[in-house]
Formats: C-alpha cells, sequence, structure tokens
C-alpha cells in the first residue's frame, strides 16, 4: 500500500508542476518542457502504479486511513482484488497513452495549445481514476469521482479552435453532471439508510431497507454509473467526445475511464447483495440492458464513415457485453448457479481487460492514420498498409481482437460470458431458459456484426488503392514514434495464448465482487476448472496455428531467397484499368446490411444511379444520425434552455425588488410552516 501512495503523491507532484508551467508565458521552451515533464512524469507514475499492484499478493486486502479535515466522510482506502484488476487499464493504458501522447504533442504548434494545462489534466483524471477505484468512504469517492469527471472535460477541449470540439466537450460535461446528481442521490440516500459515509460492512443496516428503498438504490446506482460506462440511453457522449478529443486522450478515455462506470456497478450490486435481498429482476435488467445497448452500438457503429466514431461506437457495444455479463451472473448467483455465476461476472471482468488492450491500440492506430493521413474519414484512404505497414500490423491485431478471433484476447472473454448464457437450460423455469438463450442469441449476432464491422475498418482503411489525396501523400510513420503501439499489441496476443492465467486473475476479482455461499462457490471451482481447461485447448491451438504461420513465411523466405519477385497490380490480371472507383466504400460495405437493419440502425440512404445503357456518375451516401440524441436529448436540452432564458426576466439588476422577492419567500415559507 506504501507504493501506491507514493503514486499517488507523484500524481499530485506532477500535477503541481504542470500547473506552474501552464501559466508560464507560452514560448516554445515551455512547451517542451511541459511536454516532457507531462510525458515522462505520467508515464513513471503508472509504472510506479504497476508495481504497487503486483509487488503484494493480488487476493491481499490491505487498507488505510490517512488525515481528513472535513466534518463528514473519511479519507480510506482499500486495494483488493476487485480493485486490482480495474487499475491494470488505468495505469497500464495512461502508460502507453502517456509516452505515445508525449511523442505526437512534438508536432503540434506550441502557439496554438497549452500543454501544461493538457497535461495538468492529464494527471488530474490519472489520480481521480486511482482514488475512485480504491475509495471506501462515499464522501471521497464523490470527490474523487468528480475529479475524474471534470478533468476529461478540457482533454477533450485540447482543438478548441474546432466548433464541433467545444460542442463535443460541453456534451461530455452535461452528460457526466447528470450522471452525477443519480450518483449524489444514490449515495445520500445510502447514508440515510446505513447512517454513515463508510463503503465497507454496510450489509447488516441495509438488511433492514424495504425491497422498494433496494430498488430506488439499485436504480440510481444503474443511471449514475451507467452514464459514464455509456450504456444506452446514455451514450450520447461517447461518440462526440472520442472523435474530437486527441487520439491518447481517446485511448484513455475509452480503455480505462469507462471502466469506472462498469466498476461502480459491480461494487454497488456486491454492497446490495450483502443485505441478502437482492432482487432477480435486477439481473435481468442489466442482461437486457447490455443486450439493447450492444445491439445499438454494433448497428449505430457499421453505418459510421469516421474511423474514431466507429470505435466510439464499438465501445459502446462492448460495454454492453460487459454488462450482459454481469447481468447473468448475477442472475446466476440470485438462482443459486455457481457456474453462471462465476462464469458471467468473470467473463465480464476479463472482456473488460480485454477491452482496455485492444480499443487502447486501435484509438492509438487512428491517431496516427490522422497524422499521417489529415483525415479518418475511410471514403478518403485506402492503401495506407503500403506507407504505414507497422501501423496497418498493429491495426489488423487490434481488429482481430476485437472481432473475438482467437487466438487474440477477445475471444477468451466472450467465450467465459457465452459459457454462462448456454448454461441457461439449467435454472428453473422456461422463461428464465429462453430468456438466457435469447439474449445469446443476440451476443452471437453483435459478433457477427463485429467481425464484420472491423473486416469493412481496416479493409477500406488500410488496403487497396489511395481513394484521395489525403492516403497518396501520406508520410510514413518511423519505429521511434511507433514502438509504444507495440505494447498493447503484445498484450491483445498474450491475453489470448495466456488467457488462463488472466481468467484467474478475474475469477479472483469475481469472488470479491460478489461474494458466494459455500455450495456456489463449490460449483465454481467445479466451472473455474472447466473453463481454464477450454481456455488452455484454445491457447495451444493459437501457439500451433501462429508457430505454423511463422514456418511458412520463413519456408517462403528460403524458397524465394535468390530469385527475382515481380510485383503487379491486383486483378490485373483481370481488369488492366483499375481504379480506386471500382472498390468498395464505406457505404457500400454497409448497404446491406441496411436492407435488414436500416430501421434498428437509423440510416438515411440516399442513392443516385443511372439505369442508362451508358450511365453517369451514379452517387450512394448512407448517413446514420443519433436518433436518441436528435429526437430526445436536443428538444429537451433546448426547452430547458429556452425555460432558463425565461427566466432571466427577474434578473433585471434592480435591487428593490430582489428585496422583494425575498420578502415574497420568506412569507411563502412562514404561511407554508403554520399550515404544516
Amino acid at each position: 500500500m506504501t507504493l501506491f501512495l507514493w503514486t499517488l503523491c507523484l500524481l499530485v507532484a506532477g500535477a503541481s508542476l504542470c500547473a506552474i508551467l501552464a501559466v508560464c508565458p507560452s514560448v516554445s521552451a515551455t512547451a517542451r518542457a511541459a511536454n516532457l515533464i507531462g510525458a515522462l512524469g505520467s508515464a513513471t507514475a503508472c509504472l510506479l502504479g504497476l508495481v504497487a499492484l503486483v509487488c503484494s499478493p493480488w487476493n491481499a486486502s490491505l487498507s488505510v486511513h490517512l488525515p481528513w479535515g472535513l466534518p463528514v466522510g473519511a479519507c480510506a482506502l482499500g486495494l483488493d482484488a476487485l480493485s486490482r484488476l480495474f487499475l491494470l487499464p488505468v495505469f497500464g493504458l495512461g502508460f502507453v497513452c502517456a509516452v505515445s501522447g508525449g511523442l505526437s504533442l512534438r508536432h503540434e504548434r506550441p502557439e496554438m495549445h497549452n500543454f501544461g494545462a493538457h497535461w495538468l489534466f492529464y494527471f488530474l483524471l490519472l489520480l481521480g481514476l486511482a482514488l475512485v477505484m480504491t475509495s471506501r468512504d462515499a464522501v471521497l469517492f464523490m470527490l474523487a469521482w468528480e475529479l475524474m469527471s471534470l478533468a476529461p472535460f478540457f482533454l477533450i477541449d485540447f482543438n478548441d479552435g474546432d466548433s464541433k470540439v467545444r460542442d463535443a466537450s460541453w456534451v461530455y460535461l452535461t452528460a457526466a453532471h447528470l450522471g452525477a446528481v443519480a450518483l449524489m442521490a444514490f449515495f445520500v440516500l445510502l447514508w440515510q439508510t446505513t447512517g454513515q459515509t463508510s463503503l465497507d460492512n454496510v450489509g447488516p443496516a441495509l438488511s433492514q431497507a424495504t425491497p422498494g428503498l433496494q430498488a430506488a438504490l439499485f436504480v440510481l446506482c444503474v443511471l449514475g454509473f451507467g452514464a459514464k460506462a455509456g450504456l444506452a440511453p446514455l451514450h450520447i457522449w461517447l461518440p462526440e467526445a472520442h472523435p474530437a478529443a486527441p487520439s491518447h486522450v481517446s485511448a484513455l478515455l475509452s480503455g480505462a475511464m469507462i471502466n469506472a462506470g462498469l466498476y461502480g456497478i459491480v461494487r454497488s450490486l456486491g454492497l446490495l447483495s450483502q443485505a441478502g435481498n437482492a432482487q432477480e429482476w435486477w439481473g435481468w435488467s442489466l442482461l437486457f440492458l447490455g443486450l439493447g445497448t450492444g445491439v445499438m452500438g454494433i448497428l449505430k457503429a457499421t453505418a459510421q464513415s469516421n474511423l474514431k466514431r466507429l470505435l466510439a461506437y464499438s465501445s459502446v457495444e462492448n460495454m454492453g457485453l460487459m454488462t450482459m455479463g454481469l447481468g447473468v451472473g448475477y442472475i446466476g448467483h440470485i438462482c443459486g448457479n455457481g457456474w453462471i455465476a462465476v462464469m458471467g461476472v468473470s467473463g465480464a471482468l476479463l472482456h473488460m481487460c480485454n477491452h482496455a488492450a485492444f480499443k487502447g491500440l486501435l484509438f492509438l492506430c487512428a491517431g496516427e492514420v490522422l497524422h499521417a493521413c489529415g483525415t479518418v474519414r475511410m471514403g478518403q484512404l485506402g492503401g495506407v498498409q503500403k506507407k504505414m505497414p507497422l501501423v496497418g500490423i498493429a491495426f489488423a491485431i487490434g481488429a482481430a481482437s476485437i472481432a473475438c478471433l482467437p487466438p487474440c484476447n477477445g475471444f477468451a472473454g466472450e467465450l467465459l460470458i457465452a459459457f454462462s448464457l448456454l448454461d441457461g437450460p439449467s435454472l428453473n423455469g422456461v422463461e428464465r431458459q429462453m430468456g438466457l438463450l435469447v439474449s445469446f442469441a443476440g451476443m452471437a449476432c453483435i459478433s457477427g456484426l463485429a467481425a464484420a464491422l472491423y473486416a469493412k475498418a481496416y479493409g477500406i482503411t488500410f488496403l487497396g488503392q489511395p481513394r484521395s489525396g489525403f492516403a497518396v501523400n501520406a508520410h510514413p510513420a518511423t519505429w521511434r514514434t511507433l514502438w509504444p503501439l507495440s505494447l498493447p499489441a503484445a498484450v491483445c496476443l498474450a491475453g489470448g495464448l495466456a488467457a488462463p492465467a488472466f481468467f484467474k486473475l478475474a475469477v479472483s476479482a469475481a469472488h470479491c465482487a460478489l461474494p458466494l455461499s459455500d455450495v456456489l462457490s463449490a460449483q465454481g471451482h467445479n466451472a473455474l476448472r472447466q473453463a481454464e481447461h477450454s481456455l488452455t485447448v484454445v491457447s495451444c491451438v493459437g501457439c500451433v496455428g501462429i508457430a505454423l504461420v511463422v514456418a511458412i513465411l520463413f519456408i517462403r523466405k528460403i524458397l524465394l531467397r535468390g530469385r527475382r519477385v515481380k510485383a503487379v497490380p491486383t486483378w490485373s490480371c483481370g481488369f488492366q484499368a483499375a481504379s480506386p472507383r471500382v472498390q468498395y466504400t464505406d457505404a457500400a460495405f454497409s448497404e446491406p446490411m441496411a436492407r435488414i437493419f436500416g430501421r434498428a440502425m437509423g440510416l438515411k440512404v440516399d442513392v443516385h444511379q443511372d439505369v442508362q445503357l451508358f450511365p453517369q456518375d451514379g452517387f450512394l451516401a448512407i448517413m446514420a444520425p443519433d436518433r436518441l440524441r436528435t429526437k430526445l436529448f436536443t428538444p429537451l436540452f433546448q426547452a430547458v434552455e429556452s425555460l432558463c432564458n425565461a427566466c432571466k426576466i427577474m434578473q433585471h439588476g434592480k435591487i428593490h425588488l430582489y428585496i422583494l422577492y425575498m420578502l415574497a419567500t420568506v412569507v411563502g415559507l412562514l404561511i407554508w410552516g403554520l399550515r404544516v
């Protein structure tokens, strides 16, 4: 625990130093110093944090109480298996993004940005995440949550000269505070019920609460934490903020920050389960909420033409899969099925770690494409693999991982969640069995669409011929700037090949999050053995497959040694006049799925096709506006803005009328008090 406290101190010291540099005159020397100190300091703090996580036994529960000057609450911190698992992406991805961000920001003009302020809020984001994962007091948790929620607003607004970036940052801030309101109500209600702000040993006090009160706590928990996790319909900030932020910030937000929402749901379920009056419909609510979020996210992602926006909607889809795992695990816990309970929760937690690796990798690759080509609109790219082969290989590894293809890491977590859903026939009641089987079918549909989505993203961006001058004039990236991408790429491969070891860590965290009875623990250990065996078989097959590929490439190199290898254009044997116009576009790739899921995806298809003997130019465009934002949230916020503007008539600057308002309020309160 001492090393972890030193990590927090280093983050505070780095933030203080960057704050000093932020107020210094904006010159090249100051900008370079701020960029170097910010990147090096945050990377060092993250490395120290990783050492703090692994230097003590994984299952050990450590706690510390520090001096606290507030009249309520306490500075209580704790480390257990669940906190350690969620801190792995924070510090691991925080290190990679700090190094990658430091390298990429060297090309930015110092007079256009305040690098000291940027790295200040990067430090604060890491500090807030670390405190959120370790807080054991409600007051400290809310303070850390606000710190974690405010810092991304300034990180997203890095390119504040663009009006779309400013709008995206305000959308994020609004969504963050709406979620914070629900969380504040959750903790106030919990405090009122238990009589304490400590989050330890609240079970006996919560057991006296009525079912309605516990249901209210569950709903507030899902609303507050679900807004941060990006669960539908509270996801609207995510596809706006991630494309607007710098790529190293997008990677950290998608791979680490949204996990805070999942962490909050897991912890809250553990607190409510301690009361002994858990209700089964909570699990079903999470299961179907996750299923709806996953389906909506993957369908919206399929219709996107902006690579970073596509990745943002994909994060919504993956958070839906994790929520499905939590929901089915909770159902198994309530119904007394240890297999489903352990598989569901462990699969969700393992997929959380895997998602941090491959989504961080994909966002960083998208950032390299943006830097080299000047755009991430897939319709203007193509053939980038030839100019940036290392970036193409890294993106292919991330795409294979997120598409759930073995032996990459994305396969392991989804396999465990599928195991939990497939055991539905062991539950009592036809409705339970049908509910899990329908959810399994929905998950299979999501996984299939994800494979098609990333075939589109990788193929249109990196393969074929350049479609515009952006791709033609792309400048190659050197290994000196690309080496941070090798770290998450290696984790994507290692997470699949060493899946049994990572699974054990997730199981320890699952037992910490959802304590099981002795009978369920015995069933869970049986599930652990069988799942570990299945993952071992998959890992062995993956190792053999990789070895065969390496052997074939080695043999090919030997056979071609000394021979002249001629390169010809693709398909030149069949069509000599090949051009980028005959290639698939992102709209053409999405059009077949638009025929099936058009209404569900909210697509707008604009087609112009000339059917004459000698046709003229045709046109196909597919757009997927977020109807929840345009039809629900935008009118709601406009109505609130109109109401606030109407109330401005009371703010006229006349002091005597302000005094009259106060007197009228006092009289009204006195009348109300006398009537009561």
